[in-house]
């Protein structure tokens, strides 16, 4: 099986070796690196030419947000299954991919998921949330429920069938397609209980109250659109968070 991992840049230089690290230590190496920057004004690029290897397919050119970006990406993946890999996170261990891989060997398999470990922005070996995604099942995504999205792997025929994210929405689009993907009847994801990525705290989606009461219409939107639910599910998945925010002693990455 072939990889396709993007990772959409915007004046990230001072996070995105991390994350290109992160990939190429994978242990499984059949993959490509789709790097889609929006033409940015720092070094970020610089410093993915720097560290690029033989498997790296990097464009430079504005765009109209992250959700774009991804499309365009999408549009140029040749994997057999399709990862985000975002300019600020990294995958948490080396054996990321091999799990993965081995979980699509079954060819009914249409995703992949795992865990998820928020960081501190300059400490990266200090959790500050952890989200411990469970099993998928329907009735778990009308309550609220969806996988760590930076942690989702999806078939690229998937992608191809359901369509990939609706940029109408600036911030939830992933959950929109989240929701249409799982939804779908007969849809089978794998969860593999380990923690696939570290990611840096302090995203758009919360960012602000603006971002907060913004991400929160536009998740109902999406679960109106899809025929999921509407406020009940949306104050569940919300509330559902909450748990996230009792960190154990994890051991130091």
């Amino acid at each position: 099986m072939k990889f396709s991992i993007i990772t959409a840049t915007f004046n990230r230089e001072s996070t995105v070796a991390d994350a290109i690290a992160s990939l190429q230590s994978q242990t499984y190496g059949d993959f490509e690196h789709l790097v889609q920057d929006g033409a940015s004004r720092d070094a970020t690029m610089d410093v993915v030419r720097a560290t690029a290897d033989g498997r790296t397919r990097a464009v430079s050119e504005p765009d109209a947000g992250i959700y774009d970006a991804l499309n365009k990406a999408i549009d140029r993946a040749t994997g057999d299954a399709v990862g985000l890999l975002h300019s600020d996170d990294m995958y948490a261990s080396d054996k990321v991919l091999e799990w993965v891989a081995a979980a699509f060997a079954d060819p009914d398999v249409d995703a992949v998921y795992g865990d998820l470990h928020y960081v501190q922005k300059n400490n990266p070996g200090k959790v500050v949330r952890n989200w411990k995604a469970g099993a998928f099942t329907p009735d778990r995504l009308r309550a609220g429920w969806m996988p760590p999205h930076p942690t989702l792997f999806l078939r690229r025929s998937v992608l191809e069938r359901l369509g990939a994210y609706d940029t109408s929405f600036t911030i939830a689009a992933d959950y929109d397609a989240v929701i249409r993907y799982f939804a779908e009847p007969g849809f089978t994801a794998v969860y593999v209980p380990e923690v696939f990525v570290k990611m840096r705290a302090g995203g758009e989606s919360n960012r602000s109250l603006e971002s907060i009461v913004r991400k929160s219409r536009e998740d109902y939107r999406a679960l109106r659109r899809n025929g999921v639910g509407g406020l009940g599910v949306l104050a569940r998945k919300n509330i559902s968070k909450l748990e996230q925010f009792v960190v154990k002693d994890f051991p130091r990455a």
